[in-house]
């Protein structure tokens, strides 16, 4: 339970973090406060949870299409579910925040969320624990004398 909490809050950092860069160097991503970068912060990662279910949810069923019909069906629905939620993002920051905080457009939004999950894919690998990056080397496994 802690770890997952642990984890939801450094990704709010990770977010805050991309976040503020994006304000900073991309004219039309606007944040009036660092606590307004924050709110959205954790909005981001709460509407980008919900939409990796919703990815994850349309993949398990298009494994499970057992006809090309079924396949395309759930091909389009995650098509749907990918290209929309750069509007979900969009219209739920408009919505809470108005005009005091502004993604962009679609270009900016999708440029944002891949910059925030791959940043956040690449720091969940380095706080992870040591053993679990790299398997640890059995050397009876390549035939060695562990006598040695």
């Amino acid at each position: 339970m802690w770890s997952r909490v642990a984890a939801a809050i450094v990704d709010v950092f990770v977010y805050v973090v991309v976040l503020n860069l994006f304000v900073e160097y991309l004219p039309r991503v606007i944040s009036e406060s660092f606590t307004l970068s924050l709110l959205t912060a954790a909005l981001l990662k709460g509407v980008l949870e919900v939409v990796v279910l919703a990815k994850n949810w349309v993949k398990a069923r298009f494994r499970q299409a057992s006809t090309p019909f079924g396949k395309a069906a759930a091909g389009f629905l995650l098509w749907v579910v990918l290209f929309g939620s750069k509007f979900l993002v969009l219209e739920a920051v408009d919505f809470i925040f108005g005009s005091r905080v502004s993604l962009g457009g679609f270009f900016s939004v999708t440029l944002l969320i891949l910059v925030l999950l791959l940043a956040r894919a690449a720091v969940r690998r380095l706080l992870r624990p040591r053993q679990a990056r790299r398997p640890t080397a059995n050397p009876t496994a390549r035939g060695a004398d562990p006598s040695c």
